[in-house]
């Protein structure tokens, strides 16, 4: 900007290109933009390289030329100055990222907008890791390719349902030290930068009326040694990319062809477009004359290979689908047949593919008449009307205290600083607590912990989220996310603690609850889980363990039969075994114990002597049945069907379900506590009911 005294506040651009550098000075009047000179310097040495800065101190030089050369036009001192990266030190990385759920939900904005921010983070890691350095870079812009519901595509994730989304993305990057050094390089050239934006977007802000950014188009700018793309969509550029063929190939045909040097040829080139027929003096001296139409066809496949490299770039950025419309500016777009190459290439209209430079000039009034409107200042007058926007440029905000550079690619959020200042992602959301792991009938199980709480975000003091727009100056202050409580479980809440396990027990369905053996040991429904445990929920019971549940009196002269075999206290009882404790002489001589001698084992003969040793007793015969009436809960019960009973036969003659407790089973035989093998006899007054605990 000017120094001068004049009413109008001037506006200087700086076009620092491989080549040369233009500079542009103006003014804004209403809605037209004056420009007042113009200025133009080649480099003298190869001191830019494709854009990047490689010798500061002659790039500087070459600045210092340019400005005071418009100072002595213009008779005013200029100290600010707008500048851009070129488009082809952006750096393009693809990512894809998955994001799962713990359950089935309905997809939300803010979990589409997580997804895309996840994908964002991981294509700038990817890009570090396969690039191996170490500076910063910046988001500039990004693309979704697609996205993805369950591995399947989808065009809308928003209000589906799903358990696991993913995407595909393209995240574009401006390198810190291209940043740097276009600073330094104007800083020692005596100037302070106003503004920094990209020549990308420049050439867009001229090129594209903001009316139609809503729209997805493709803006080439063919350059001498590089293409340079960008794709607008909904109001932005969406993603960048390069692609080191240009100009300079028709050059080399072209030179090749009229065997002259490089200069020679690229003065033939431009005069091709303009003229019918071009002289030139060979390598040799001779004096030739070409045709337009011979240029053309010795070029032909070098049109067609660049427009095809272009075509298929812009469509990898779109996300896999052609454009609606391209934008070609830049001296390598006006080759004739060019743009209808392209147009073929991209599957669209011819009409829909055009040079932009008079035709987006209808607003740039020149004071010096001997500019000329065309493609070729598409850019370097973007660049000083980027001094009017007010987004597109890096940014000064303060992130937890750390001043933080960002550029400001016209939609900021809190999430976009986060990123630039590596916050981890994971800071954001709750953490869930260290899971419990445990076995469990040898399988590996896992009970997460508790989820923590999410991240506190301010934005000048100001309750905010991710998704906070922020501006310059702005104070983001984020406390990171806790992670919950550990996760716990105690035995009662095992899947299949509360089933049980049914036994007939003396004619009588009979159901308890399993065991849980953890480590070992035999632990209750309150004990509390630890961290590898190894835990086996028994199926079955021991005699001893049934008799002990039901409160059973083992008298000598009763024997246990599982499954109508002899049983000890050890003898394990599985689901639905048959568990039955008969009087000594209930059984026959078979069913006795091995280690036990029956009364019935004295016989004697006829003589009534005793048998020899070589005699085999014989049991005598089972005694006759008995029967007796008792009184059980007020009614007369009639028990015929042995020879002596006890108080656990009543059970088969009364309607009482052992097998749902509904309290503590009470038993009383004349009004005193009795046991389940306690014997009963005629006329005794038995007592059975629950007692609610």
């Amino acid at each position: 900007m000017s120094d001068s005294k004049q009413t109008v506040q001037m506006v200087y651009g700086l076009d620092i290109g491989t080549r040369s550098v233009v500079g542009t000075v103006g003014y804004r009047k209403g809605k037209k933009f004056i420009v007042v000179a113009m200025a133009k310097k080649e480099h003298e040495t190869r001191a830019m390289l494709d854009g990047q800065i490689h010798d500061i101190a002659k790039v500087a030089q070459t600045i210092k030329d340019v400005t005071q050369e418009l100072e002595e036009k213009l008779s005013t001192k200029l100290s600010r100055v707008c500048i851009a990266a070129a488009g082809r030190v952006l750096k393009t990385e693809t990512a894809h990222v998955d994001m799962k759920f713990d359950d089935i939900k309905v997809i939300t904005e803010e979990d589409i907008y997580t997804l895309n921010s996840s994908a964002i983070e991981e294509a700038y890691k990817k890009f570090l890791s396969a690039n191996d350095v170490d500076m910063k870079f910046y988001c500039v812009g990004s693309s979704i390719v697609r996205y993805y519901m369950h591995d399947s595509v989808m065009s809308n994730l928003e209000n589906h349902k799903a358990k696991k989304i993913g995407v595909d993305i393209i995240a574009t990057f401006l390198p810190d030290d291209v940043v740097d050094g276009l600073y330094k390089a104007v800083d020692l050239a005596g100037l302070e930068v106003a503004s920094l934006t990209l020549e990308p977007i420049a050439a867009i802000g001229l090129a594209i009326p903001e009316k139609f950014r809503l729209l997805n188009i493709a803006l080439v700018d063919v350059g001498a040694g590089t293409s340079d793309i960008s794709i607008t969509k909904d109001g932005s550029i969406i993603a960048f990319g390069m692609l080191p063929t240009a100009g300079d190939s028709l050059t080399e045909s072209i030179a090749t062809h009229c065997m002259v040097d490089f200069n020679t040829a690229e003065k033939i080139k431009k005069q091709s477009v303009i003229k019918a027929k071009i002289s030139y003096k060979d390598v040799m001296g001779n004096k030739m004359t070409i045709s337009k139409d011979e240029i053309a066809k010795v070029v032909a496949d070098d049109v067609e290979n660049m427009a095809s490299q272009v075509a298929e770039k812009i469509i990898e950025l779109n996300g896999g689908k052609t454009v609606g419309a391209v934008f070609v500016v830049g001296g390598g777009g006006i080759f004739p047949g060019y743009t209808e190459c392209l147009a073929d290439k991209l599957g669209v209209a011819k009409n829909r593919v055009a040079l932009r430079g008079r035709e987006v000039m209808d607003d740039i009034v020149f004071e010096d008449t001997s500019l000329k409107a065309d493609s070729l200042l598409v850019t370097p007058i973007g660049i000083a009307l980027s001094f009017y926007e007010e987004t597109n440029n890096f940014i000064y905000v303060d992130f937890n205290g750390t001043r933080v550079k960002i550029y400001n690619n016209n939609n900021l959020t809190v999430m976009d600083v986060a990123m630039q200042t590596e916050f981890p992602g994971e800071g954001f959301f709750p953490k869930s607590g260290k899971p419990l792991i445990y076995t469990l009938d040898g399988v590996e199980r896992m009970v997460r912990g508790s989820l923590g709480e999410p991240a506190v975000i301010t934005v000048n003091g100001e309750s905010a989220n991710l998704n906070t727009h922020i501006k310059e100056h702005d104070i983001i202050e984020v406390k990171e996310s806790t992670a919950g409580a550990e996760g716990t479980m105690k035995v009662s809440s095992l899947p299949g603690y509360k089933d049980t396990i049914r036994f007939n027990v003396n004619g009588i369905e009979v159901s308890m609850p399993k065991f849980v053996s953890v480590n070992g040991n035999l632990e209750s429904e309150y004990y509390d889980i630890c961290q590898g445990d190894d835990i086996k929920i028994l199926d079955y019971y021991t005699v001893e363990q049934i008799m002990q549940f039901m409160d059973i009196d083992n008298k000598e002269n009763a024997v246990c039969m599982v499954n109508n075999k002899k049983a000890d206290d050890d003898t394990k009882v599985y689901e639905n075994f048959t568990v039955e404790w008969k009087m000594a002489d209930d059984l026959s001589f078979d069913e006795l114990p091995e280690d036990d001698e029956p009364d019935s084992m004295e016989v004697k003969d006829e003589d009534n002597k005793e048998s020899s040793d070589n005699e085999k007793p014989v049991a005598k015969k089972k005694a006759k049945k008995k029967k007796i009436v008792v009184n059980v809960n007020g009614k007369a019960v009639t028990l015929d069907s042995k020879s002596s009973y006890v108080f656990v036969d009543i059970f088969d003659k009364i309607d009482f379900d052992l097998s749902k407790p509904q309290g503590a089973i009470v038993t009383k035989k004349n009004g005193a506590s009795a046991e389940y093998m306690e014997e009963i006899h005629d006329g005794d007054v038995i007592d059975v009911y629950w007692e609610k605990i």
